[in-house]
């Protein structure tokens, strides 16, 4: 054991390095790029706008201030630390995304070998986690999902190693990082549940003093102040949003459609896009072991499985916004599926038949390549996602009218992919919907310049009159200059 550790500890670091090679120069593209472009913003304008943390801004702000309060900008305002350090290069974000996501895998050693004590299965829950496709695409981009994660699965294996030694150091450890993973990302608050649960159990069975179990509460409870005063400051401005309203929005007539989210997110995200194909066979080991040794004994079940119950809870009351797109809103999954891929894995490579061990093997080194198979296509740049043009000539396009002119751009549904790669501010359209009067009330805000892709929207006779002349035609893209 004691060369395999240093081995594998090297050999995840180069390997995804090498995977991942091709991606560190290659612009923001993808599944979910608005997301990324939306982030990728908010880091921008911390460098060369306003660096307050509680400020962040995004470009699709009309002539205002683009100040946008979703979750806490901690890891946006951590990467502009480095843009005022080094300049503003996307490299910057992909390295520190990278790294990020390196000390997910390492935070995940961590946790499985202080829930089980054992450095074999915490070896192996590391390495599969790594593969995992979500976590192998996502640990690039730049998205507060990662930070987030990171985060929660460092502060649960905090929460695991404090039970083991009960020193207040771990305890205090735990609830930092768990606060600083709902800070970057609400959902990571369900995460409290298997923390309730430990200390619930510690006063209903194992009958524990109430000043024994009040302090680390409270300490919890500090701790999370800092996330309860964010979050309902700005949850009160998040009008007609998705994420806060969940399932409660959901009709009778779309109990139908709920049906066919949860069986698409159990068939297929969940054995493609979070375990990876190469390690179900642990994940469902892991479930048969559990019933066969009789895990449910064990005094620490209860936290796991309220752990599993809470993250449940979380995309039940999500899963109309998760719908079959949003895979990364299903992070909080992650650290508890590979603890028991981990679980799976060690029993099957400990059984008497050989065969099961040969197999688990082949598994194992099969999963960079499974990983690699399902994922790599998604950084595709001649299908980015988006108008391609917007990355074949984004110079060109960003020159095509000064840093400082008010824009209006579009076609762009998210809003953040045409300014993100124009670097400029203003207001967005979509669906070849640009009304004149609309256009007149931007142009009398400051609007200067108009990039179009939509011949409807640039060669309506409504709209031609405010149109000055053509400054530049790149593909599909024509940029205007307004009167």
């Amino acid at each position: 054991m004691g060369r395999i550790k240093p081995l594998l500890f090297i050999l995840i670091p180069v390997l995804s390095l090498c995977m991942h090679w091709h991606v560190f120069k290659t612009d923001l593209i993808g599944i979910h790029v608005w997301r990324q472009t939306q982030t990728q913003t908010v880091i921008d304008n911390f460098a060369k706008e306003d660096f307050n943390i509680l400020n962040p801004r995004v470009n699709d702000r009309g002539n205002g201030d683009g100040i946008f309060r979703m979750e806490f900008p901690i890891m946006q305002w951590l990467y502009a630390c480095f843009y005022k350090v080094f300049g503003n290069h996307l490299i910057i974000t992909r390295i520190l995304s990278f790294i990020t996501g390196l000390f997910s895998v390492w935070g995940m050693y961590k946790l499985v070998k202080a829930a089980f004590k054992n450095e074999t299965m915490a070896l192996i829950g590391a390495w599969c986690f790594n593969f995992s496709p979500v976590f192998y695409y996502y640990t690039l981009n730049p998205l507060p999902d990662n930070f987030a994660l990171c985060m929660a699965i460092w502060g649960m294996a905090y929460f695991f190693k404090w039970t083991a030694e009960n020193k207040n150091s771990l305890l205090l450890w735990s609830a930092i990082f768990l606060s600083l993973a709902t800070l970057a990302k609400l959902p990571f608050v369900v995460y409290l549940g298997a923390i309730a649960a430990y200390f619930i159990q510690g006063l209903v069975v194992k009958k524990l003093n109430i000043k024994n179990v009040l302090a680390p509460a409270l300490l919890f409870a500090l701790c999370f102040v800092a996330p309860a005063l964010w979050y309902l400051n700005v949850v009160g401005t998040w009008y007609n949003n998705g994420i806060v309203e969940g399932v409660l929005t959901t009709t009778k007539n779309d109990f139908s459609t709920l049906i066919d989210i949860m069986q698409f997110n159990l068939i297929s995200s969940m054995p493609e896009l979070l375990v990876n194909y190469g390690s179900l066979l642990f994940f469902l080991a892991g479930f048969w072991f559990m019933v066969k040794n009789k895990t449910y004994k064990n005094n620490m079940f209860i936290t796991f499985l309220c752990w599993g119950i809470s993250v449940l809870l979380y995309f039940f009351f999500e899963m109309n916004m998760i719908a079959k797109t949003h895979d990364y809103y299903l992070f909080p999954f992650l650290p508890l599926l590979f603890v028991l891929v981990a679980y799976g894995a060690w029993q099957l490579m400990n059984q008497k038949a050989k065969a099961l061990k040969v197999i688990s093997v082949i598994a194992l080194c099969a999963l960079p390549v499974t990983a690699y198979l399902r994922i790599d296509h998604r950084w595709n740049t001649v299908d980015p996602g988006f108008n391609e043009n917007l990355l074949n000539y984004k110079t060109e396009l960003i020159n095509a009218a000064p840093d400082n002119a008010l824009c209006i751009v579009g076609n762009d549904e998210s809003p953040y992919i045409f300014l993100y790669y124009l670097n400029k501010k203003g207001w967005t359209f979509n669906n070849d919907r640009l009304p004149a009067d609309t256009l007149k009330a931007m142009i009398n805000r400051g609007a200067k310049y108009l990039y179009s892709d939509s011949r409807k929207v640039d060669g309506d006779s409504l709209i031609k009159p405010h149109l000055d002349k053509l400054v530049m035609q790149k593909g599909t893209i024509n940029v205007y200059s307004l009167k």
